[in-house]
C-alpha cells in the first residue's frame, strides 16, 4: 500500500496494491503493521457503512470530545471527500483538502481526529465505508457549514445544483461560530 501526503500535513491518501484478473480483484484495505510503521493509529473501535444518492452531501462533521479518526473508502460509486482542520492550535486551522474516492480508484483517505469530515456523492449512488478510532458521541458532534466562504471548499456539484442536506447539516455553523478542537 502506498501512503500519499496531501496539502494537509496529517491527512493521508492510501492507495492499495490491487491484484486482479478475469475472476475479479483482491486488495488489502488495512494492515496494522503498515499503520504502526507510518505512525498512524492501529486501533479502530467502530466500522460504519452508508449509502447515499447522487447530490447528497453529508457533513462536515466532527466531535469536540471523543474526536474520531476515520479511515474512509468507497466500495460502490464515487464521492468527493473533504477534510477540514478544526484544531485551533494547528497552523493549518480552517484549511481543507478534497479527494475523489471511488470503486474504480480504490483509494482511501485517513482523516485524523480533530478534523471535520464530509463527502458529496458524484455518481448515481455511493456506498461509503469507514473505520473510526473512537465511538460516535452525538452530544459532542458538531457540523461545519459545507459552503462557508471562509473555508472555501470547491465542491464538484452536479449540474451546479444545490446538494441534498440533512437538517443538522443545513443548520451547521460557519468556521467563525464553530466550537473548535483544541
Amino acid at each position: 500500500m502506498q501512503i500519499i501526503d496531501t496539502a494537509l500535513k496529517d491527512v493521508k491518501i492510501l492507495e492499495p496494491k490491487v491484484f486482479g484478473d478475469e475472476r475479479g480483484f483482491f486488495l488489502e484495505s488495512w494492515n496494522r503493521q503498515l499503520f504502526a510503521d507510518n505512525a498512524l493509529p492501529t486501533e479502530f473501535v467502530q466500522d460504519n457503512h452508508s449509502r447515499s444518492q447522487q447530490g447528497v452531501l453529508r457533513g462536515l462533521h466532527y466531535q469536540i470530545k471523543n474526536p474520531q479518526g476515520k479511515l474512509v473508502r468507497v466500495t460502490q460509486g464515487e464521492v468527493y471527500d473533504v477534510a477540514v482542520d478544526m484544531r485551533k492550535s494547528s497552523p493549518q486551522f480552517g484549511q481543507w483538502v478534497g479527494v475523489s474516492l471511488s470503486e474504480s480508484n480504490r483509494r482511501q483517505l485517513w482523516v485524523p481526529p480533530g478534523f471535520a469530515h464530509g463527502f458529496y456523492v458524484v455518481s448515481a449512488s455511493a456506498d461509503f465505508q469507514y473505520k473510526c478510532t473512537d465511538y460516535y458521541a452525538p452530544e459532542h458532534e458538531r457540523s461545519l457549514l459545507w459552503n462557508d466562504p471562509a473555508v472555501g471548499i470547491e465542491w464538484p456539484l452536479v449540474a451546479d445544483a444545490e446538494p441534498v442536506l440533512a437538517a443538522k447539516d443545513a443548520a451547521a455553523l460557519s468556521l467563525a461560530n464553530c466550537d473548535y478542537y483544541p
